[in-house]
């Protein structure tokens, strides 16, 4: 059996209407699950780039390449995941406020970079950007402090190859 694990995906598709929704509907239509699609503009302005996560095994992670690279659309797929890269995810952690949590917080700062962009005597909104694993451990940190639900809104992530070679 094939082992589940992250891979990671850069995939430059013509700037045009219904792009997005036809790389979505393939994940969709083959039951493919996707973890995180961000798309943008790229410094071409006719050329928009997506940055996508997954969990797959290697044979269906295959099988999503190929797919995607026969879509008339897409423009080139580059395979990320034997490669060292960067990534970051905005996340928005909205939050009641409390003096205990006061202590949380600089805990938190110590290992976990993030802002406070907005607070009022009974709120805190929280702005990190940061891995996705780093902005998971910031949610698991201040959980346990919170009285009320946490709002989490995430962007996704992006990602771009290092300089380094494997």
């Amino acid at each position: 059996m094939n082992k589940t694990e992250q891979k990671w995906l850069s995939v430059y598709v013509e700037n045009e209407v219904g792009v997005l929704a036809r790389v979505a509907g393939l994940f969709s239509g083959k039951l493919y699950n996707l973890n995180s699609l961000t798309v943008g503009k790229t410094e071409t302005p006719d050329i928009s780039r997506m940055t996508i996560s997954l969990y797959s095994d290697d044979q269906t992670f295959e099988q999503v390449k190929h797919q995607l690279s026969n879509m008339i659309e897409v423009i080139q797929v580059i395979d990320y995941s034997s490669l060292t890269i960067h990534t970051k995810e905005v996340m928005y952690l909205k939050l009641q406020y409390h003096e205990k949590l006061e202590e949380e917080l600089v805990a938190a700062k110590r290992s976990i970079e993030f802002s406070i962009i907005d607070q009022t005597e009974s709120e805190l909104l929280l702005e990190s950007v940061n891995s996705e694993r780093q902005n998971n451990d910031l949610v698991d940190q201040l959980r346990p402090f919170v009285s009320e639900e946490i709002e989490v809104i995430r962007g996704g992530s992006v990602a771009i190859s290092s300089f380094a070679k494997e």
